[in-house]
């Protein structure tokens, strides 16, 4: 299977797809001939961007949806997004996520609801809306996990839960939906740091951890996910880390 026509005539939907990991795998997909329904809630911007480039290199080939994702109502619009413009759903990736920290003691009630309503919430929802889509394509869900749903970061008590719980998710959506559709997670590690300032020591012990000594980027992310797309049709319910050997 060659990889620049492996997903021609496909439908991909990507939440947060406008900006970082999300775009990177729009790219990915949109370079092996998939056509990309790109979410967005807040970059409208570099989502119209995005688009424009994508459609620009194939013309029609890239839609630009808005949703908040914590509101469940507008998960369905999305897709019909998907059906509306290209007739199918293909693969959904579950992408979109709110990363803060939430030390024992300060916790809002706000900050629960919002970490939770996006990391698993929100995947879950949109992953039911899209089942009957996906099972009629033979179709696919990549879910975006972390490596602290299985080890937790310090002063992120909701959000590693919140992953965890997206890793057991990824396992119970394989079971209930094959033989039709396949579900697997990423776990990324250090491959791209938050958009908050990090103490530029902090940065460099965190790659010290990791077995290759450096960080990853973006597109080892896509690149795994392309993988998991096109050529792993027997892989289901699996959870893939890519974070150098940062969890060893």
């Amino acid at each position: 299977m060659q990889t620049a026509t492996a997903l021609t005539g496909r439908c991909v939907l990507v939440t947060g797809g406008a900006k970082r990991l999300g775009a990177a795998i729009a790219r990915h997909f949109h370079e092996a001939g998939a056509s990309l329904v790109v979410h967005y809630h807040r970059s409208r911007p570099a989502a119209d961007l995005l688009v424009a480039e994508l459609n620009a290199a194939r013309p029609g080939s890239a839609i630009a949806a808005c949703a908040d994702l914590n509101d469940v109502a507008c998960l369905p619009g999305l897709v019909a997004t998907a059906l509306d413009g290209y007739g199918r759903l293909d693969v959904l990736v579950n992408n979109a996520s709110t990363f803060y920290p939430t030390p024992v003691g300060t916790i809002t009630a706000a900050q629960f609801d919002d970490l939770v309503g996006t990391n698993l919430r929100a995947p879950l929802f949109l992953s039911q809306a899209a089942a009957p889509a996906l099972r009629a394509s033979q179709g696919l869900i990549l879910n975006m996990v972390d490596i602290h749903g299985r080890r937790p970061l310090k002063a992120h008590p909701v959000y590693s839960a919140a992953k965890a719980a997206l890793v057991m998710l990824t396992k119970s959506l394989a079971r209930e939906l094959g033989p039709e559709v396949r579900v697997n997670g990423i776990a990324p590690g250090p491959v791209l740091w938050p958009e908050r300032d990090l103490d530029p020591a902090l940065k460099d012990e965190i790659i010290a951890r990791t077995a290759l000594k450096r960080s990853g980027t973006p597109d080892d992310i896509a690149r795994t996910a392309l993988y998991l797309a096109t050529e792993a049709p027997y892989v289901t319910g699996q959870v893939i880390t890519v974070d150098g050997g940062r969890s060893l």
